[in-house]
């Protein structure tokens, strides 16, 4: 009996996670995916679906998509990877920082906001 790995078409894999074809053709122009082809037919690896579940994670976590590949391409089990673990805690500590500067300049802009908002309601009132 032979162990077949399962594949998935490109509209598995945009159902699965909610994106377009187009979407997953683009992350196969930049070599991001390798499907074998079979015709004009793209088919998926197991691989394939990983590797497109991490970038989409790296993606909804705000990373651009040349950070989340190379986190993913860092992947090598043999070193425990721990040089992929390091670059994810690299990025994900900066994009905390820049999220935390959003919210400062979001809190400002909110109290002015509502300090001209008072400003014009006493004025109205005059």
């Amino acid at each position: 009996m032979t162990m077949t790995q399962k594949t998935y078409s490109i509209g598995e894999l945009a159902r699965e996670f909610g994106i377009t074809n187009r979407s997953i053709r683009f992350y196969e122009e930049k070599g991001f995916l390798t499907p074998e082809r079979a015709g004009t037919k793209r088919i998926f690896s197991a691989a394939d679906r990983v590797r497109l579940k991490l970038i989409l994670r790296g993606k909804r976590l705000g990373l651009s998509l040349e950070d989340s590949v190379a986190i993913v391409d860092l992947y090598d089990p043999v070193s425990g990877n721990a040089a992929q673990r390091n670059e994810l805690l690299k990025q994900l500590d900066a994009r905390k920082l820049q999220l935390e500067s959003q919210r400062k300049e979001i809190d400002l802009a909110l109290a002015e906001l509502e300090d001209v908002k008072r400003r014009v309601l006493s004025d109205k009132n005059q």
